[in-house]
């Protein structure tokens, strides 16, 4: 089996797809954009796209893209993700004046790194600033990135878990043209839009409420072609081939001007344990 992911190899979305997958072929990708186009070629079996990190909040992009592309969610991932401060073996702590890496890593690192005096500088990917240090060889530079990615690359952690708060989680969501029917504990993620008027989120939530239905999430994103209307984005506990959940998507179906189920899946519980 192949999946497609975004990033370098080592990245942080490589490791998480061989959490949720096994083993599988593992393949890496330069955008989203790509990652969706792999799996709707029929190039890749499935994908796992980030949508999520407890910190820095809802990656956009890819809530477009769900809508975008015809591909069914069919499973979810918490990955825990934990900094290092990697260098090309030799170097020390000491001679560190830089650290590269994407730039919500270094957001998530930014007390670290100002504690250090380490002046941060963005490139493209986790993974890729290992690639880059890589190649460089340069002693007064390091990356942050995964372990793996170190490990990969032949660099050398200095310090591990860096980052500033260690309450870091990513949600991935797996995509795949083939639709599951998960068993118990499912959750299912829609997209519908509404009319612009008083009291319409309201009557559509209410489908959900009156059942008695959990809402995990809620994402409003813009309407692309007409300014100030919305998408709105949910995820609820429970299956499409419930009974509970069929009535609330046919009560809700006779509020919104389009409604669309990106898919049901089995719900993943988010790791406990805290990096020390």
């Amino acid at each position: 089996m192949r999946v497609a992911f975004q990033g370098e190899p080592g990245a942080y979305g490589e490791q998480a797809l061989f959490e949720h997958f096994g083993k599988v072929e593992s393949y890496p990708c330069e955008s989203f954009d790509a990652v969706f186009s792999a799996v709707e070629s029929g190039a890749c079996e499935a994908a796992l796209i980030p949508v999520e990190n407890s910190l820095a909040g809802s990656i956009h992009q890819n809530y477009d893209l769900l809508l975008r592309h015809d591909l069914r969610i069919v499973g979810e991932r918490f990955l825990r993700v934990r900094h290092c401060l990697i260098a090309i073996p030799g170097a020390e702590f000491s001679e560190i004046k830089k650290a590269i890496s994407h730039p919500q890593a270094l957001a998530q690192c930014a007390d670290y790194l100002k504690s250090h005096d380490i002046q941060p500088e963005p490139v493209y990917d986790t993974a890729g600033s290992v690639k880059i240090l890589s190649e460089s060889r340069a002693r007064d530079t390091a990356a942050i990135a995964s372990r793996r990615a170190a490990d990969l690359y032949g660099m050398h952690v200095l310090e591990e878990s860096v980052e500033d708060n260690a309450e870091n989680y990513t949600r991935f969501l797996a995509i795949s043209k083939a639709e599951i029917q998960p068993g118990e504990n499912a959750k299912t993620s829609i997209v519908f839009t509404l009319k612009n008027q008083p009291g319409a989120l309201f009557k559509a939530l209410s489908v959900f409420a009156l059942r008695d239905i959990d809402l995990t999430k809620i994402e409003s994103r813009p309407l692309q072609g007409k300014p100030w209307d919305y998408l709105f984005y949910v995820d609820f506990l429970g299956a499409t081939y419930e009974e509970t959940i069929k009535r609330a998507l046919e009560r809700l179906s006779e509020y919104a001007l389009t409604l669309r189920a990106l898919g049901s899946y089995t719900r993943h519980t988010m790791p406990t344990e805290i990096a020390p």
